[in-house]
């Protein structure tokens, strides 16, 4: 039995969940420090899986899913923003929201797209990461509105 085996579903969605968090931290610092993926991907990947944060707890995350999902967004990123645009209300392009919302309207987008996550779980996670980052605002329920409409887009048949 493999560690992967020994892991509970719980488990498996902490991680998924703290990889997502991961993306977007560094789709956001690739695009504020102008790093490259690579270099991005080396850092994360050596000085942020596995480390220590709250009581002792590991912060582990799913280096695949981490690469995936940041390889989309960026090899992705022309296609996803012009989604991203669509959602969006005239005259307020994806160039003008806040860079956290950016990353992750992008982080989003390329895991319904490209990664085929069901559209369901992406919302449900990225607007929970909104919550994380704006607990007193609007952001959530904007994310939420947004994300609806960009995977109602990009999946119909998933709202039948």
């Amino acid at each position: 039995m493999s560690q992967s085996d020994r892991i509970s579903g719980n488990q498996k969605r902490k991680i998924r969940s703290v990889t997502r968090l991961y993306v977007l931290q560094a789709l956001f610092q690739m695009e504020q420090l102008e790093q490259s993926i690579d270099q991005v991907v080396e850092e994360f990947i050596a000085h942020r899986f596995g480390e220590h944060y709250e009581e002792g707890q590991m912060a582990d995350g799913d280096e695949t899913l981490f690469k995936s999902v940041l390889e989309a967004a960026v090899n992705y990123q022309a296609s996803i923003d012009q989604l991203t645009d669509r959602a969006l209300v005239q005259k307020w392009p994806i160039s003008r929201i806040d860079p956290t919302l950016r990353s992750l309207f992008r982080c989003a987008a390329a895991e319904i797209i490209q990664i085929k996550t069901p559209p369901k779980i992406v919302i449900t996670e990225y607007v929970a990461l909104a919550h994380a980052f704006f607990p007193e605002g609007k952001e959530p329920n904007f994310v939420n509105a947004v994300l609806d409409h960009m995977a109602k887009e990009a999946c119909p048949n998933e709202f039948s």
